[in-house]
This record gives structure tokens, sequence and C-alpha cells, in this order.
């Protein structure tokens, strides 16, 4: 039987490859404007924002571009006289159904950036991020749990520190979230960008972003597992959350973490087959 990982989106996906639409925003506005926009929607089932010019895709801008450009050039200047296309990801990533999950994991590691967008029947795009595979997740049959997942380093960070120390910690570590240190409180790209929103229309007097004390930001409490969950129930809880992450015994779970487990061996032939009924007449599903 064929690995998850060797089967296509249109084959994982049958009935809901499609069902998330893209959020887009033209090329010519300001980068403000694209920050307040990721921080609404980023961490959910769109997680980039498609740039556009006269209904042409272009590229995407999320938490990771935007962040990179504010380490760089952190001043409300920057936010109020610059546009979206510059600081956009140009290399569009358009897929079509008949990729291969591992082939599209793949395209994800390299960008740095797990989204992608797939043509759908109105001509438009529609959205498949990491959380995407959450629902894919909740469909397997595996032994995998919790506490043999993947383990990977804790990045923490202090109160003390600036909002320029957590954003370098970031990059340094190719990760979105990190863990304030003795505590299951975290930061994410999310939240960054969502202060740096209310800083640019309420705190004119701060004009340097990265000299922010992270003491100044709200922080979010990280789902904490008490039981060694199954794959497929682990999976389901966070397809439950509004912004998914969860730590088990010290370990942190994101999207990111669900995806690369996808790829795992022990869920070769696991996926349950979807019920779809069909038409008596012309034998087409009646999804």
């Amino acid at each position: 039987m064929q690995k998850i990982s060797d089967s296509t989106l249109g084959d994982l996906f049958p009935n809901t490859l499609t069902d998330t639409s893209c959020v887009y925003i033209e090329k010519d506005r300001e980068v403000w404007v694209a920050t307040e926009m990721c921080a609404q929607y980023i961490e959910s089932n769109v997680d980039s924002i498609v740039v556009r010019e006269n209904g042409k895709a272009l590229g995407i801008v999320g938490g990771y571009d935007v962040l990179d450009h504010l380490r760089k050039n952190p001043t409300r200047d920057f936010q109020y006289n610059h546009k979206v296309e510059e600081i956009m990801f140009k290399d569009f990533p358009q897929v079509e159904k008949n990729i291969k999950l591992e082939d599209l994991i793949k395209k994800w590691k390299e960008s740095r950036r797990a989204f992608a967008v797939i043509p759908n029947e109105s001509g438009e795009h529609s959205a498949v991020s990491a959380r995407k595979m959450l629902e894919l997740g909740t469909r397997c049959l595996t032994n995998i749990s919790a506490s043999s997942m993947p383990k990977k380093k804790t990045i923490t960070f202090s109160k003390d520190d600036s909002l320029g120390k957590v954003i370098e910690l970031m990059f340094e570590h190719n990760t979105r979230k990190l863990l304030l240190e003795n505590s299951k409180q975290f930061i994410s790209d999310r939240i960054i960008l969502g202060h740096i929103s209310q800083v640019i229309k309420f705190k004119t007097e701060i004009d340097n972003f990265l000299d922010i004390p992270i003491r100044d930001l709200c922080l979010d409490y990280v789902h904490e597992l008490k039981e060694d969950l199954k794959f497929n129930k682990l999976c389901a809880v966070m397809d439950k959350m509004d912004h998914p992450f969860v730590i088990y015994n010290d370990t942190p779970i994101s999207p990111w973490d669900i995806c690369l487990t996808l790829l795992s061996e022990d869920i070769s032939t696991t996926l349950e087959p979807q019920k779809i009924e069909a038409c008596p007449h012309c034998g087409k599903s009646m999804d």
C-alpha cells in the first residue's frame, strides 16, 4: 500500500483540498497594511497573504517576510513609505493537486514558508498550509504518539530581552515560536506583528521597534498535554485550536512538526479511506 508521503494532495484531500480561500493584498499597499493583515491571518488556515496586481498573483507575504525586513528596517518610516512588493516572497508557491505530499513539504523546507496555493474551480486560488495537515493527521492510525514525536531543542527567551533579540533568536533557530524561560508562556510572529501594529497606530513616540522591551507584549499560554495522546488525537486537539501549539513533557509541538511526522514510515498504510457516496445514475460522488 502506498505511503502517505507518496500520495498526492488530490488523493489525501479528495473533498476538501480547495475549501480555504486565499486572502489578497495589492502590491502597492504600504508595509504597515501587510503587518496588520499578517497579525490577523498567520498561524491559521491561510498563514500567508497572496500579493497581486490587477488580479494577477505575484508572490506572498507572511510572518517570515515581514519580520525579516523589520529586523533590517525597524522604523515607522519603513512601514509607511515602502510597499508590499518590496518585501514579498516573489517565488509564487503554486502547486497542483497531483503533487505528492513529500514533494510539497520539501518545497516548504526549502522556502521556509509552509504555505502554497492551488487553483480552484472558480479560477481563483485556495490556500494549503501546515494547518491543513492537521486535518490529514486526524485520519491517520499509527503507533506514533506525542512522546515519540521527533525531539527538538526548546528555544527560550527572557522577559528582560528586547524585541530585536527575540526576533534574532527566531531566525537563528528557524522557529516561529519561543517559550518564555521557566514558564508555559510563548511568543510568536503573530504576537509580535500584532503588537507592532498597535505601536504604529497608538505609540507614535516609538520609532525603533527592535528596542521595544518584551515585557510590553502580551504573551500566550501554550496548551500543555496531560497525557501521551496518539497521533490522530493529538492532531484533533490541535485542529480545534485557533493557533495550534502544544507542549508535552517540555517538548513543543507545532503544525510543522505534524508535517514532518507525516513523512514517517510508520504512517505508510494507516490512512483511513473516506466514505464517498456515489450517485446511482452517473457514478459521480455526491459530496
